[in-house]
């Protein structure tokens, strides 16, 4: 199936700003990015086995990375292009740079878990498997929605895109999720990156994102108080803030 995406802002003329949503989420979670960014050409890609591609039934960080940098080819025409990702998709933005390393001028790569956790993948499968009716349990989607600050606003359509979603597609999603790790070249690319975590996250995200930016004195790190894994969620006046302020002076 071909790449679904959605357009906003200067379309055509602005500068590329793409946003790649998280697992299990959709499109709709930059809602408030992209009416703030309205003098950028937004982009806002629906990843494999999600909402409108629920069909798909599979999901592979490199095969989505590689939508996207085709997607990008043919839109950018010659553009800056710039790149938001959360949770795994900031795992995919990374794995865009390293498959195209001048690719971007600039990614933020927010919530990336980027140190593998290989021991849990054997017990992936089993787990969904047993657990995929509770998904379609609205008071069990809307505990789990509550971590991801989902339970607000986003909950109908968080819960509607969680039914729609295979089991085979959360299974690969998680065993990719739990696997990934720091792009063995990524330090070549001539993108400025910034990651991010919330204070309130896993240590082994917050970790990562020191990680990856003490690769390169030019990459950045910003920790975000009393925020968990939501950081464009839970404060999205913030979020954009720091996004402006990144793609104007490539600092924080």
């Amino acid at each position: 199936m071909a790449v679904f995406y959605e357009q906003f802002g200067k379309i055509g003329e602005g500068p590329l700003l793409v946003f790649i949503h998280g697992g299990g989420a959709g499109g709709w979670m930059w809602d408030k990015q992209v009416s703030h960014f309205r003098d950028y050409h937004c982009i806002v890609p629906t990843l494999q086995g999600h909402g409108v591609r629920s069909e798909e039934g599979t999901f592979s960080i490199r095969n989505n990375a590689q939508e996207l940098i085709d997607l990008i080819e043919t839109e950018r025409a010659g553009r800056t292009v710039h790149i938001i990702g959360f949770s795994i998709g900031a795992q995919i933005a990374l794995e865009m740079l390293n498959l195209a390393p001048n690719l971007a001028q600039t990614a933020m790569v927010n919530s990336a878990l980027l140190r593998p956790m290989t021991w849990a993948r054997p017990f992936i499968g089993p787990s969904i498997r047993m657990t995929m009716p509770l998904v379609r349990n609205r008071a069990f989607a809307k505990l789990q929605a509550k971590q991801l600050y989902l339970d607000g606003e986003y909950f109908d359509r968080y819960y509607e895109d969680s039914v729609k979603m295979k089991a085979e597609t959360l299974i690969d999603m998680l065993r990719e999720n739990l696997s990934f790790s720091i792009p063995k070249g990524i330090s070549n690319s001539s993108t400025s990156i910034l990651a991010t975590a919330g204070m309130k996250e896993r240590n082994s995200v917050i970790q990562s994102a020191k990680q990856l930016t003490a690769l390169r004195p030019d990459w950045h790190c910003l920790l975000v108080p009393d925020i968990g894994h939501g950081f464009p969620i839970a404060r999205p006046d913030l979020f954009n803030q720091t996004v402006e302020k990144w793609l104007a002076e490539h600092t924080v």
